[in-house]
């Protein structure tokens, strides 16, 4: 566990390779983002100067994203983000962010938290369990992305998991729906503020 805490370090070698040094093997940006979405802290350091490069690529991971249609950022808030650069708003903008993506992460802890400590008369029905696992693991995805998420972990028995998600199919649209809705609610506060 204490491994856990320490950040993983990758080193980048001249010829821009990147090397993790807990597994001793070259990695791609899409390893790092794995680690990142399984909470793991990286540090990402050039291996001759001892620059710290991971702000770098970090910023890779999310334009390659971003360029494959993985659409997170509005471009109102990208727009946002250029116009910090320039303006006086510059040491505002990261701790604004930091403290709108710790509280985005709290709030979804609190929603777990919630959940599970609710008596549900729907507990009863058969395939109840499959279709809460289902949504619980739906829920670890959507906030997967962001570090440090505490959503459950999913525990779908394979053999359940297909018919749970046939008959969940409905629900899982009407809930996506409201998902997107209430991001979107958000994205619109923040670009208010």
């Amino acid at each position: 566990m204490a491994d856990d805490k320490k950040p993983l370090l990758i080193k980048r070698y001249a010829s821009r390779r990147l090397y993790n040094t807990e597994t001793s093997d070259y990695v791609t940006l899409e390893d790092i983002a794995a680690f990142i979405r399984d909470g793991r802290e990286v540090q990402i350091v050039d291996l001759k100067t001892g620059d710290d490069l991971t702000r770098q690529y970090l910023l890779q991971i999310i334009a390659e994203h971003e360029s494959r249609g993985e659409n997170v950022l509005p471009v109102d808030v990208l727009t946002d983000l250029v116009r910090s650069y320039t303006t006086s708003a510059q040491s505002v903008v990261p701790q604004f962010l930091a403290a709108s993506f710790e509280m985005l992460r709290d709030g979804q802890s609190k929603l777990m938290e919630q959940w599970s400590h609710l008596p549900n008369p729907m507990a009863s029905m058969p395939g109840f369990d499959a279709l809460q696992r289902q949504q619980q693991a739906f829920l670890k995805s959507i906030m997967g992305g962001f570090a440090g998420s505490s959503g459950p972990a999913p525990e779908a028995d394979e053999e359940e998991a297909p018919k749970a998600k046939a008959k969940a199919a409905p629900a899982a649209d009407d809930d996506l729906a409201a998902i997107k809705k209430q991001l979107a609610d958000l994205q619109a506060k923040l670009s208010k503020l």
